[in-house]
């Protein structure tokens, strides 16, 4: 159509109505603002020779009315229209000097399965300003074709403003290196973008396959999948959460996602109303004596025990209470001081005190499993 539309164009220029085609849409303009015949002819014979084909001929031609001296400013940008409808039709193959044309060839190129010239065509494009998300989108795509999949992540990382395809795509790059650190390093930055619960199932399940993971570690990840509405086998997940706090002695926390997950009707079976009633058990008995097991725990040889009940102070609400005793074992010394800062920064964060929940999660960089544990709960509350 646009090949029409300039064809007209140049019968317009030499009947004396300059009609140029920006963009595709033809524009008439009056009589008086004509191209010259010395100038319209050749730009015909260029426009003939494109449609037909020709590029190296309509090149020709459009240089002969480039070369015609006074051209007026209606003149140069008839060229410019004439040149850019050149460049496009010819895939760029006869030079590029436009964005257009710039445009055009990397379009070939990529659908071509040129895909080594489609990297490269990312200079050409930001060249001439044409540069987006969409074409930087393609490009990390041909390094994915290519099986260059660690150069594809790269690429994806240094281009995540491109936008959500760009995360999906440094995520499936990163899956086919198996490279677990770099898959985990992708997904973190899908899930910092958009903390939607479909990136944070894919980071929570990488985060899952970490080896040595104490059952401590393995809690949290079950309560991140809880928060960001991970559960990946839902009804197996809440039942497994559930357990794993009562099997923490942590029985309010374990009542409460019990209870969510019968509200959602998630929970349905006989297995979960069994559950519950354990937890509620446990929970009467927990409160009965919570106050002596703070007692003896102060005078224990270590701190662990405080950070237990510092957390079961937080499944309570008791977040001052929580915060107390768990700085009261961190001074006391603790035999896994990452999950006593996470611990910290969890009561920190549900007493409203972000700032000083992040610093604790810093402070957690002891092991490699505690310290992704921190940095997963770290994303968390900065996104809430």
């Amino acid at each position: 159509m646009i090949a029409n539309k300039l064809r007209a164009a140049a019968a317009a220029l030499l009947l004396g109505t300059a009609a140029v085609a920006a963009g595709g849409i033809l524009v008439s303009t009056p009589a008086e603002a004509a191209v010259r015949a010395e100038v319209g002819k050749p730009l015909k014979a260029a426009i003939d020779a494109a449609a037909a084909g020709n590029f190296q001929s309509a090149m020709s031609n459009l240089r002969a009315a480039e070369g015609v001296g006074g051209l007026t400013a209606e003149e140069k940008d008839k060229i410019s229209a004439v040149r850019r409808y050149i460049e496009v039709n010819s895939h760029g193959s006869v030079g590029v000097s436009t964005a257009d044309g710039a445009r055009a060839k990397f379009d070939t190129d990529y659908r071509a399965g040129r895909l080594r010239e489609t990297i490269a065509d990312e200079d050409l494009l930001r060249k001439f300003g044409a540069l987006d998300g969409q074409s930087m989108v393609i490009i990390a795509q041909a390094y994915y074709q290519l099986g260059d999949y660690r150069g594809c992540l790269r690429y994806a990382s240094d281009h995540t403003g491109a936008g959500s395809a760009m995360l999906e795509r440094a995520v499936q790059c990163a899956y086919r290196t198996g490279d677990d650190a770099l898959m985990r390093q992708a997904a973190e930055q899908a899930v910092a973008a958009s903390g939607t619960p479909k990136n944070w199932t894919s980071l929570l399940n990488l985060a899952d396959r970490a080896r040595q993971m104490s059952d401590p570690q393995k809690v949290d990840i079950y309560r991140l999948r809880y928060l960001t509405g991970a559960m990946a086998k839902p009804s197996d997940d809440y039942m497994t959460l559930a357990q794993l706090l009562i099997a923490a002695r942590l029985p309010t926390e374990a009542r409460t996602v019990t209870e969510k997950g019968m509200q959602a009707k998630i929970l349905v079976d006989s297995r979960a109303q069994r559950l519950l009633e354990r937890a509620k058990s446990d929970q009467a008995r927990d409160i009965a004596t919570i106050a002596a097991q703070t007692a003896a725990a102060k005078k224990g040889p270590d701190g662990d025990e405080l950070i237990r009940i510092g957390q079961d102070y937080t499944g309570m609400g008791k977040y001052p209470d929580a915060i107390g005793v768990i700085n009261a074992g961190i001074a006391k010394g603790t035999h896994d001081p990452d999950m006593a800062y996470v611990a910290l920064a969890q009561a920190q964060f549900a007493a409203g005190q972000k700032p000083a929940a992040l610093a604790s999660l810093a402070k957690a960089n002891k092991s490699p499993n505690g310290q992704m544990i921190a940095h997963l709960w770290a994303l968390y509350m900065r996104q809430h």
